[in-house]
């Protein structure tokens, strides 16, 4: 009785601080990502005071809330969108790869640290937060922006190719051989493109399945189908994330709109707990050591992202403003760099503090960048273009003449 006591006060503690923090964050205009962050830092591991009664079930529930951010990001996005975002976008998701992934294994590199860590590194620094980033354009009413599908065409991509990373990752965290990490990623592959294939062509069927009038049924369903195929999927070592991603794209029409109201809340609650758990897991001493690499590598990225950005909302025919514009939206990092450093930090725990350290600093960095990246750029571009006025000739004396 004493322990569910416990357990109930301190979830309720929780959840309390959780919304108070979302309400600051809205006020000052910034995502709560980062203040979750410090709220699981403060009572984490070495915090100030550790919490007990509750560490098992906020550690289910930061499971959970993986899995429904990304059902509701598969829920953003039809086949169809996703199989001509990778028609039209690639070169823009190979540039992004080769641009944001190389700062991340180099600095693994220099530190030190081995390949595991390095590959984790490398998709840290990699992929955009699909949340922020949609949460920021809504913000800035840059939804209908001209920039605005080149930007969702780099992050549907991002997203898709952690189908394959997550795999990989997990193989190598495991030590499997060669061969063996190559049927892992194999059974990823298949599974993804089967599973595209049904969505493709058979989505309208299930979303007809999954259909009720009755809104209880619909959430019961749509939640018991994405925890299940999250969990086949992980045991086929293809990662419980990216299942729910695809049940999320599988679904479509008025189903996904359903759904997407129906799990808003509870993937809010749950995302919210994801971020703390991360948080409550990472010792807050190791963080001050990592802080100098993490702001460096933010810096570094932060050039690579907008670079990227630069370069999708070129290759779509945006002018010169939306193409900063687009740049600077792909700044934060967030949700997934923190899936990725979470998998990572039981082969490799240095990564777990240097991620929490990067996310933080881009998760405050990426809003302000979404904003000023295009002001700034215009500013500079004026102060280069305005003429150079050539130094007045010095006035030359006479001498009276007699």
């Amino acid at each position: 009785m004493h322990q569910t006591t416990a357990l109930l006060i301190e979830l309720g503690a929780i959840i309390l601080a959780l919304g108070l923090l979302s309400r600051l964050a809205g006020r000052i205009g910034f995502s709560p990502i980062p203040l979750y962050l410090l709220a699981g830092l403060a009572f984490g591991r070495g915090g100030i005071r550790p919490l007990g009664a509750s560490e098992g079930f906020v550690a289910t529930g930061a499971e959970v809330g993986v899995v429904l951010l990304l059902l509701l990001l598969g829920l953003e996005y039809t086949p169809a969108e996703l199989v001509r975002s990778l028609r039209t976008q690639f070169p823009s998701g190979a540039v992004d790869f080769v641009l944001n992934a190389l700062p991340g294994l180099v600095a693994a590199a220099l530190l030190g640290w081995g390949t595991v860590a390095g590959v984790a590194l490398a998709g840290v620094t990699w992929v955009s937060s699909s949340g922020i980033i949609a949460k920021v354009l809504g913000d800035l009413g840059r939804l209908g922006a001209v920039e605005t599908p080149a930007v969702l065409g780099v992050l549907v991509i991002e997203d898709l190719a952690m189908a394959v990373y997550l795999p990989l990752l997990t193989a190598l965290q495991a030590g499997l051989s060669l061969s063996a990490g190559g049927l892992t990623l194999l059974v990823a592959l298949v599974t993804v493109t089967g599973v595209l294939y049904v969505a493709l062509r058979h989505g309208r069927l299930i979303s007809r399945a999954v259909s009720s009038d009755n809104p209880e049924r619909m959430l019961l369903v749509v939640l018991g189908l994405t925890l299940s195929f999250a969990g086949i999927a992980q045991e086929l070592n293809v990662s419980a994330a990216v299942g729910a991603f695809l049940i999320g794209i599988a679904l479509s029409d008025e189903v996904a709109e359903d759904a997407r109201a129906l799990l808003s809340p509870l993937r809010d609650l749950f995302a919210a707990v994801f971020f703390v758990f991360f948080g409550l897991s990472t010792d807050p001493a190791s963080v001050p050591p990592v802080l100098g690499p993490a702001v460096a590598l933010a810096g570094v990225t932060t050039l690579t992202k907008v670079a990227t950005g630069w370069y999708a909302a070129r290759r779509a025919g945006a002018g010169s403003a939306a193409r900063w514009r687009a740049g600077g939206t792909l700044v934060a990092r967030g949700e997934f760099s923190i899936v990725i450093a979470g998998l990572a930090v039981s082969a490799e725990p240095r990564v777990g503090p240097l991620a929490t350290a990067y996310v933080l600093v881009l998760v405050v960095l990426g809003p302000l960048a979404a904003r000023w990246t295009e002001p700034l750029a215009r500013r500079v571009t004026r102060r280069a273009a305005a003429p150079v006025r050539a130094p007045a000739a010095p006035a030359v004396e006479h001498a009276d003449t007699v």
